[in-house]
């Protein structure tokens, strides 16, 4: 492998990884925007709207969840799929209870990794 070959290599390589983690920050977005959705639908009482919007940020933490690289991910990834378990039981508790303190502790933490991983795109 040539010198411009390497150099092309790094660069695919960086726009993978920049790609992929603008991507996990879009995803974070939306499941955020949607559990604020649903915190509104809760405080006006529309349960059925909540349970939906609910729903749609679920999809999006399994999807996360799915994606994960457990074995070359090693130790953090093996966290992250604890975290978004957590956040799974929290979102389903939530649902059920009509919680929006549980709610809120998962929309904390996505915005908390979602930072994280701005700042690794950067």
């Amino acid at each position: 492998m040539g010198a411009t070959s390497g150099i092309s290599a790094y660069r695919q390589t960086a726009v993978t990884t920049q790609t992929r983690g603008r991507l996990i920050v879009l995803l974070y977005e939306g499941a955020i925007k949607f559990l604020k959705q649903a915190k509104r639908e809760l405080e006006a009482g529309d349960y059925v709207a909540k349970g939906e919007f609910i729903n749609k940020a679920m999809a999006i933490i399994n999807e996360l969840d799915a994606c994960l690289d457990l074995d070359g991910g090693g130790e953090i990834a093996q966290n992250l799929r604890r975290l978004y378990q957590f956040m799974l039981r929290h979102l389903a508790d939530a649902n059920l209870q009509r919680d929006p303190v549980r709610i809120q502790d998962v929309i904390d933490c996505l915005t908390d990794l979602n930072e994280g991983w701005k700042t690794i795109t950067r």
